[in-house]
């Protein structure tokens, strides 16, 4: 079966390189599956889980960022990327419960923005460690 190269890189460097069958993930755009031979693409991640998909699946949580695609290498630029086991659910609880707080308060427009992008971080963390 034919695979890709797949790289997961931050700002504070990478944290996977390895081989895959399928990549999955969300775009600003929308859903979108990756194989080999896929047609080169740039797009813009939501904050969402980044799926790998092959003899040994993978998991990664990633806060916005960039997908490169070439016919046999994706590139994930990732603002940040968290494998499950990296995740400290407790902290991801607690900054899902103050974002759910500071929504309630009904405050002003930046920390509304603000705190939406903490919560959907946290659930997003939270996702990928439950369904790993």
């Amino acid at each position: 079966m034919n695979t890709l190269t797949v790289s997961v890189v931050t700002p504070d460097g990478p944290v996977l390189e390895d081989t895959f069958e399928m990549v999955s993930c969300k775009a600003e755009s929308g859903e979108l599956g990756i194989l080999p031979g896929h047609i080169p693409l740039v797009a813009p991640l939501s904050i969402s889980a980044v799926r790998l998909k092959g003899p040994n699946p993978q998991r990664i949580a990633v806060s916005g960022g960039f997908l490169e695609v070439r016919p046999d290498k994706v590139t994930i630029l990732a603002q940040s990327a968290e494998r499950p086991d990296e995740i400290d659910v407790e902290r991801a609880r607690a900054a899902k419960e103050r974002a759910e707080r500071r929504l309630q308060a009904k405050q002003d427009e930046i920390d509304f923005r603000r705190a939406e992008h903490a919560l959907k971080r946290a659930l997003n963390r939270l996702d990928v460690v439950e369904n790993r």
